[in-house]
């Protein structure tokens, strides 16, 4: 992640930064921050705080081990036992080991959080597609930006890797500090409902607020909907910060009014598809890999088009677009932003063929997600008299409650679904495909159950007619498939275009 230019500095002025409940002195330099012990250097200081799975208590000796000569502990027995057996390493006590972890790396790094617009989008669906529709029309006009989200990072035009869509704040403060040194003067982030609620945020001033929907995902971690919607309205509060200056919300969804009439503090800017909303889309006419339409504004009406496809992403290029007014862009630059736009990997991807058989790969991995796709694919294909095949698998360790939903989903739009593997992880792929297959059922439409997933999407291709769309859901931008025991290289869109050369 970020490579922590940091400045070094004495323990004593760390420990100003954060908020602590017992400390012991120390004539050490902290020269930089780690929380993975693993990836400890000689001077870092050492956060071991407790995590949903692990608890980086248990690796406090590794971390000295390998060189660190200050500890942040949330475990009052660690800071203890610190205290009595190791003189020479500063220690301190928090109550929060994560909003810790946050402090002492702005303070380390140079508060780096403090030199960016940041402008962050939460939401079910489109939240990656959002930041980088924004973070295209800033970069449009000459602004240094850093991205982080689902499917890569950007440092002022450099692309790395994202492990997480939110990463711990060592690793978001570390990007930032890189951009800063780049000469970024924006940040652009996707915020995950995890990242809000574990506060791996924490600290981090955001000017520009976006809510794209909210519909059923990740409530085996959350629990209720209630639980999950106070989660992402968290970004509206400020996470250990002031709200933020503008919350540009969908005034299509429940959620979203409900988070309207609660950002008090922020100048709220509405955006929708059905008349309401200060940033307002109709006229839209669609084709696969196109879509236009006009955008009424109180600053002025503009007609947009991208290379985008779907209502779904209307509603994104609001988002993106209201943000970007919100930051300062003219009604022409957002314009120009949107129509310079690229596709974004695994958002509607169409995978070139010359057959006659349009095939999409998309991330749709929830029944929400999957019914807004195959209603554009069955309005792609009206005109032409063509089918849609849907191809769709639910991943494991995951909220088993939307199986059948999803597998309703898919049946009720589509006119053949093949049933396969997603990322099945710990769970056998035959269980979680019986859980999905109950959905599909209860609609009677046809149905292929293939567990492989490389032989489903061939399947599903060669099922195909001319004039037919194939969906490929649930992976997207994915370039690996976690299995039980191990992890491989998987792409839908490679895999789909192989058959497709074959066929060819």
């Amino acid at each position: 992640m970020g490579g922590l230019e940091s400045v070094a500095m004495q323990w004593n002025d760390v420990l100003h930064e954060v908020t602590v409940l017992a400390n012991t002195e120390a004539p050490v330099e902290v020269a930089g921050v780690e929380y993975d012990s693993r990836r400890v250097k000689r001077g870092d200081l050492f956060v071991a705080m407790r995590g949903g799975v692990a608890d980086g208590n248990r690796y406090i000796e590794a971390a000295i081990a390998q060189g660190a000569v200050a500890v942040v502990t949330d475990s009052r027995e660690a800071y203890e036992q610190l205290r009595r057996e190791r003189a020479g390493v500063g220690v301190a006590l928090v109550e929060r080991g994560r909003r810790a972890l946050s402090e002492v790396s702005s303070a380390v790094l140079g508060h780096p959080q403090l030199k960016l617009a940041l402008s962050a989008v939460t939401g079910t669906n489109g939240k990656t597609t959002t930041a980088f529709l924004l973070e295209g029309m800033l970069r449009n006009v000459g602004r240094g930006c850093v991205l982080i989200g689902t499917i890569e990072t950007h440092v002022a035009g450099e692309v790395r890797v994202s492990p997480h869509t939110t990463p711990e704040s060592r690793d978001v403060l570390g990007l930032f500090a890189d951009g800063v040194k780049a000469g970024a003067t924006e940040a652009v982030m996707e915020m995950s409902s995890h990242a809000l609620e574990q506060e791996r945020v924490w600290g981090m001033p955001v000017d520009v607020a976006m809510f794209t929907n909210l519909t059923q995902d990740h409530l085996d971690y959350h629990g209720t909907m209630e639980s999950y919607f106070a989660a992402k309205a968290r970004l509206f509060d400020g996470v250990g910060v002031p709200p933020p200056r503008v919350a540009v919300i969908n005034a299509d969804d429940a959620y979203g009014e409900r988070l309207a009439l609660s950002a008090e503090r922020s100048q709220v800017v509405r955006y929708g598809m059905e008349g309401r909303g200060d940033f307002v889309a109709d006229d839209v006419r669609m084709v696969a890999g196109e879509t236009r339409f006009r955008m009424t504004t109180p600053h002025g009406v503009a007609e947009m088009r991208s290379p985008l496809t779907g209502r779904v992403n209307v509603y994104n290029l609001l988002a993106a677009s209201a943000a970007a007014w919100a930051r300062g862009l003219t009604m022409e630059q957002i314009v120009a932003g949107v129509d310079a736009g690229a596709q974004v990997s695994g958002r509607f991807e169409v995978v070139p063929s010359s057959n006659g058989v349009t095939v999409v790969v998309d991330y749709a991995h929830t029944d929400d997600a999957l019914r807004n796709l195959i209603s554009l694919a069955r309005d792609l294909v009206k005109e032409r008299g063509g089918r849609v095949i849907t191809l769709f698998g639910c991943g494991g360790d995951r909220d088993r409650t939307k199986r059948p939903r999803m597998g309703l989903a898919a049946g009720e739009g589509s006119d053949l679904v093949v049933l396969t593997s997603d990322n099945p992880r710990s769970e056998e792929p035959e269980a979680i495909i019986a859980e999905a297959l109950a959905g599909v059922k209860e609609t009677g439409t046809d149905c292929l159950v293939e567990e492989d997933r490389a032989g489903a999407i061939e399947i599903a291709i060669r099922a195909a007619r001319p004039g037919d769309i194939v969906l490929l859901a649930g992976k997207g931008h994915e370039k690996v498939q976690v299995l039980k025991d191990r992890t491989v290289p998987f792409d839908d869109a490679a895999v789909a275009a192989g058959v497709l050369k074959e066929i060819a």
